[in-house]
């Protein structure tokens, strides 16, 4: 592949130098403070190596895909940015981005963290670290990861029986990101997933795995395991405090527990009927204009610059998050970071259709129904879900 890469750079090299070149003399990408320094130092190796130079022009993350919207088609934007793959449906339905060929690496990648950058079958984008949250357990309460669901209530059952928790596992009332992983162990799921992405015609919010995973938390709420009206600083409180043993949350929120002195461990999601629990994954990565004028440039950047474990180790020290490169993500030594990795082996990217805005929150609002006991599992589960189509159709 390098070889390949090598003789495409030449004939590019070639085509830059030349008079009547349309090709622009710079390779420019659009990146935030946190990997702007990274790719500076990138481009400096590739300009060494090719004499074709690379500019990094730095924005707040925030920003560049709204800049990026206009400025790329007025021919003033980027050669390539780096962002969330959950601005794909928009940035591709509007025909910002070009197709990409990743062929050659994809082994070399998170599965599911290539299919992120998937928008109707046509990979837009190179991901560069896969993010996700995490079953994370007071290990002086809970020593050992439950293994499954049902081990989960009766380890609660026992802290609770025994005094030694007020509650076992708690989550949020209204939160269905953390509640996904939970909903998967049963065998539910938001949209269908096929080879071309993810199918707003196949909605899962009311399918028996969902509403089968609704069902064990509306008995356990019931039973007395878990109050209602948790918010994510209630959950996280009675966290730090002892006052709860297990819980569901991501990286963003490590720095407040290793503050609070809890003795925790970040692990896999417990398993019920429908296999092990699965995590939405937060992908971030490189997109490429369309508009851009040096598109076989800029992939050449990506696949020979990028997609090395020296530039993934790099990139990861400078923001940890898990990484998608596996060479990087099977290196990782520390115990939390590892936890997480462990949690999303088995990540579904989060979808980044347009449908998905129709989702959130009629799903939210089935869970707090089902936690306050004001319709069952199934009569809420199955609102939600003819809510989700009617918004999807446009009724």
């Amino acid at each position: 592949m390098r070889i390949k890469r090598i003789a495409l750079l030449i004939a590019l090299v070639v085509m830059i130098a030349a008079p009547a070149s349309a090709q622009d003399d710079a390779l420019t990408i659009w990146a935030d403070d946190t990997r702007a320094p990274i790719l500076e130092e990138l481009g400096a190796e590739f300009e060494a190596e090719f004499g074709v130079p690379v500019v990094v022009d730095e924005l707040g993350f925030g920003d560049i895909r709204d800049q990026f919207k206009t400025a790329a088609p007025a021919g003033e934007g980027p050669d390539l940015i780096i962002g969330a793959h959950d601005w794909l449906g928009e940035l591709a339905v509007n025909g910002l981005l070009a197709e990409i060929d990743v062929s050659d690496v994809a082994d070399q990648f998170l599965p599911a963290s290539l299919s992120a950058f998937v928008y109707e079958g046509v990979q837009y984008g190179l991901p560069y670290a896969a993010e996700n949250v995490a079953f994370i357990r007071n290990a002086d309460l809970v020593p050992e990861n439950p293994e499954t669901w049902d081990d989960v209530r009766s380890v609660s059952e026992q802290l609770i029986a025994d005094g030694e928790s007020t509650y076992g596992f708690i989550m949020f009332d209204n939160n269905p990101y953390h509640f996904f992983p939970l909903q998967t162990a049963f065998g539910g799921y938001v949209f269908g997933l096929t080879d071309e992405g993810y199918d707003p015609g196949d909605v899962g919010i009311d399918s028996d795995g969902s509403i089968a995973a609704a069902a064990y938390i509306e008995a356990y709420g019931s039973d007395g395991l878990m109050p209602s009206g948790i918010d994510y600083d209630v959950m996280h409180t009675m966290f730090e405090s002892g006052d709860a043993a297990m819980i569901i949350t991501g990286p963003w929120a490590i720095p407040r527990i290793e503050e609070s002195g809890v003795n925790f461990v970040v692990a896999g999601i417990p398993a019920g009927p429908g296999g092990s629990g699965k995590p939405f994954l937060g992908v971030q990565g490189f997109m490429v204009s369309a508009f851009s004028e040096n598109q076989l440039l800029a992939e050449a950047f990506l696949f020979d610059y990028i997609a090395t474990n020296e530039a993934m180790a790099s990139l990861y020290s400078a923001d940890p998050r898990p990484p998608a490169f596996l060479e990087t993500r099977d290196s990782l030594e520390d115990e939390v970071m590892l936890g997480f990795v462990a949690a999303g082996t088995e990540g579904l990217a989060m979808p980044a259709i347009p449908e998905m805005s129709s989702v959130w929150t009629a799903w939210g609002g089935a869970m707090e129904l089902v936690r306050t006991g004001e319709l069952s599992a199934e009569e809420a589960f199955s609102n939600a879900g003819e809510q989700i189509r009617a918004l999807i159709e446009g009724e």
